[in-house]
């Protein structure tokens, strides 16, 4: 099996794990409530807290994987986040379940940057696909996640179990990239870049941050979306907690497909045309949502509408960002700031909002949310055509019509 292989298959199988263990948390929000005697909104802190402990394990991965073998920090940080995950059905006390999603967020930040780092790192300027690939392995397994739940609920066991299984699967995984996987050295940095300065160098900052924005408005409609799903469906009527447990899972069904389905476009088409057509998609459901909120129809053609749109905007942003720049871990951890902190803010407060203004403001902060990332995603292609013009040379993408493109 060739090097440049193995390590993909290694990085999609943490990745899957990072999609298995975010997606189970949603349809079992309930019952952590119960299991540590707090309220809906109290209870969403798991996600303000978790994702703030992303945000720290983003940076910690950013400044360890340019000094430290990726094996020795993704494999350790993996086995982490799986013996964290047995714990957490486990825990009665509520501030003790908070500090458990901190430290599993730290773990899963280390991953998911190192991931993202690493395969563009193995692909270089050919790793489009591959990070679509790898985020459709997230996919898959927030899509797996629920669904397994499911089963477990409709055969009378007790969702701790699913936490179990998963955590097994998570453990396993950290202990075969410990052992086995070699990681890709860090590209050299062109030297025309290493000597930018001035107008020609400025360019970079604006792209990282307009990136990092991008992340944050995207991932906070994401996580809202599909972590506050369930709890939507059941307050409203249309579902009971086995039956929100399989609309969640058809939305990361949907959202497996979307990804699956990226990975060749991302070869033919450009990055900003499919996330134009991705926030269209998006928006039109989203809108249906609110224009029919008690139609169940509605809700289950709406939930694999939003999740097969969502699918390619995190790669495809995340490619026409770093496609424009020289990627350094310290570089990919800041714009990795923008998805963990997007998992912190509105995720965290939905479920205030969901008790002060009924359900139905959770679709609506979503939909907010997308419009921001539009404009975010503006920034980036405006300040990618200002560095290409000032460098006087095409910046490299993977999608041959990319040059082309906006």
């Amino acid at each position: 099996m060739p090097l440049a292989f193995r390590r993909s298959v290694g990085y999609f199988a943490l990745f899957l794990c990072l999609g298995l263990d975010m997606s189970v948390i949603g349809p079992t929000l309930n019952n952590l409530a119960g299991q540590t005697g707090s309220t809906l909104g109290e209870i969403g802190m798991v996600f303000f807290l978790g994702a703030g402990g992303v945000s720290l394990g983003t940076l910690l991965g950013g400044w360890t994987l340019d000094r430290t073998s990726g094996r020795l920090v993704l494999g350790a940080a993996q086995i982490i986040s799986g013996s964290l995950l047995f714990l957490i059905p486990h825990v009665g006390w509520y501030l003790l379940l908070l500090a458990l999603f901190v430290v599993k967020g730290i773990a899963g930040g280390v991953v998911g940057t190192g991931a993202n780092t690493l395969i563009q790192w193995t692909h270089g300027a050919k790793a489009g696909p591959f990070v679509n690939a790898l985020h459709f392995f997230f996919g898959l397994g927030a899509f797996l996640s629920p669904f397994i739940l499911g089963l477990l609920l409709s055969v009378g066991a007790a969702y701790s179990d699913a936490y179990t299984l998963l955590a097994l699967f998570d453990i396993s995984v950290g202990a075969a990239v410990l052992v086995r996987l070699s990681p890709p050295q860090p590209p050299q940095m062109a030297h025309s870049e290493a000597g930018d300065t001035g107008t020609r160098r400025s360019y970079l900052a604006p792209i990282v941050v307009a990136a990092m924005l991008f992340l944050f408005f995207y991932v906070s409609a994401e996580i809202t979306f599909g972590g506050w799903l369930p709890t939507y469906a059941v307050k409203l009527g249309l579902a009971d907690a086995a039956l929100a447990a399989y609309l969640i899972s058809l939305f990361w069904l949907a959202f497996t497909i979307g990804r699956l389905i990226s990975i060749p476009v991302a070869v033919r088409f450009s990055s900003a045309h499919v996330l134009v057509a991705s926030l269209i998609g998006c928006t039109a459901f989203l809108g249906l949502l609110i224009a029919f909120p008690a139609s169940p129809e509605v809700m289950w053609l709406s939930a694999a509408g939003v999740g097969f749109s969502m699918a390619p905007m995190w790669p495809s942003g995340y490619n026409l960002a770093v496609q424009s720049i020289h990627l350094t871990a310290r570089r990919g951890a800041v714009i990795m700031l923008g998805d963990s902190i997007g998992g912190m803010v509105l995720p965290g407060l939905t479920g205030l909002f969901m008790e002060r203004a009924g359900a139905g403001a959770m679709i609506k902060l979503v939909l907010a949310s997308m419009v921001a990332t539009a404009v975010a995603f503006g920034g980036i292609v405006l300040f990618r055509a200002r560095r290409r013009a000032a460098l006087m040379v095409p910046i490299s993408d993977p999608a041959p019509s990319e040059a082309q493109g906006v």
